[in-house]
């Protein structure tokens, strides 16, 4: 039986393309980094932290990412109330400080700082400390000036 023509030789496609060679695209591997984060919230009465924080455990899970023991906290009472009586808050900013956490996951970025003044002074440190500062609803809560 005589050999089989090559359809190389014939005008496949590798053939026809500029260069006439057959390349072979090797795909890097999809390496996924595991962030770890800090989750904060303010809620408005004792007894209610782990709703609020379950919401959030629950967005940081679907994005695999990793919450340090300790790290998921919330604070109890008004939004106004000044950072440093925070505790929780100041926690995270401990996190961020001694470099355990890459990000921050908040319900609004009003939990943080509820005056727009305040927000952007703590934007900014946060930004400072190499943090991503995300909101799983940005809209719940408009900053007040």
């Amino acid at each position: 039986m005589p050999p089989l023509p090559s359809r190389a030789a014939k005008g496949s496609l590798p053939k026809l393309l500029a260069g006439g060679t057959r390349r072979t695209l090797v795909a890097a591997p999809v390496v996924q980094t595991c962030r770890a984060v800090a989750l904060y919230a303010v809620a408005p009465l004792r007894g209610v932290e782990d709703l609020v924080l379950d919401d959030l455990s629950a967005n940081v899970r679907d994005r695999g990412w990793v919450v340090p023991a300790g790290l998921a906290v919330a604070d109890t009472g008004p939004l106004d109330q000044g950072l440093d009586a925070r505790a929780g808050w100041n926690r995270v900013r401990a996190a961020a400080v001694g470099r355990l956490v890459q990000r921050v996951v908040v319900p609004s970025f009003a939990r943080i700082a509820y005056r727009a003044a305040d927000w952007e002074r703590e934007r900014a440190w946060l930004l400072e400390q190499g943090l991503f500062i995300i909101a799983t609803d940005p809209t719940e809560l408009a900053l007040r000036a």
